[in-house]
């Protein structure tokens, strides 16, 4: 394994993402100042969380006065997400990683991160994770800063606009490897119509948005490890999704 090769390939694996999360995080760090942090603790929760939907719901929590239990648990219940991450890309890992590299590169597992890993080919080394989670990170803090440094600089308007940055790159993200694999696109519709349903369906309407995002997750995985399973050397079945060729 070339390290240096295998750090290059993830740091281009993760530039579009540290680009995307700029405007993202940037409304984050005006959102944050205006609302009465100082700037330095904006950054410090960029730079220990990475992960919007449970920065911006922690953060409003903090404004609106509620306590530690009811910020835990809401940011708990957002990001439970990454474990469900954080174990499917366990099995793609080379052998021999040790605790203290999968934890290094663990915080850096986003959205968009892991669906970059999980659409690589082979098995993911620590350097190639590493490269990938460098440039979000950066992105994330760095927009971050901007913002906070900036507040009253931007109309209501702009800042609104610019939140729908991340969910237009996430787009971006999935469409390619889509178009290329018949799987994927079952899965991800079988993904998004779960969370339709428990989003507009009444009866589920005790279902909060996160666990939304939960279970529509382990119901796409789910159903692709069921309709397309893989098979190792020894006629093992795995949970990765195959290509219509068959190959991984």
């Amino acid at each position: 394994m070339n390290w240096k090769t295998e750090y290059k390939e993830g740091l281009a694996g993760g530039l579009a993402i540290g680009l995307g999360y700029l405007p993202v995080s940037f409304t984050y760090g005006f959102m944050a100042v205006s609302g009465g942090l100082p700037v330095w603790v904006a950054v410090l929760i960029s730079l220990t969380n990475l992960t919007s939907a449970g920065q911006f719901a922690g953060t409003n929590l903090i404004f609106a006065g509620a306590g530690y239990l009811e910020l835990t648990l809401t940011v708990l219940v957002i990001n439970l997400r990454y474990m469900l991450m954080s174990l499917s890309l366990s099995q793609r890992l080379e052998r021999g990683m040790s605790t203290v590299k999968r934890l290094l590169f663990s915080f850096g597992i986003t959205d968009e991160t892991f669906v970059v890993a999980s659409v690589r080919k082979g098995d993911l080394t620590f350097p190639y994770l590493m490269g990938l989670i460098t440039l979000p990170i950066v992105g994330w803090s760095t927009g971050t800063a901007l913002g906070a440094c900036i507040t009253g600089l931007l109309t209501p308007e702009l800042q609104s606009a610019m939140g729908i940055a991340l969910y237009a790159m996430f787009i971006a993200i999935i469409i390619p490897p889509a178009r290329e694999s018949h799987p994927i696109v079952v899965i991800i519709v079988t993904a998004v119509a779960a969370g339709l349903v428990m989003r507009y369906v009444p009866v589920f309407g005790f279902i909060s948005s996160g666990f939304r995002i939960i279970l529509a997750t382990v119901i796409g995985a789910a159903v692709g490890a069921k309709l397309f399973p893989r098979y190792d050397a020894d006629g093992n079945a795995l949970t990765v999704p195959v290509d219509e060729k068959g190959e991984g």
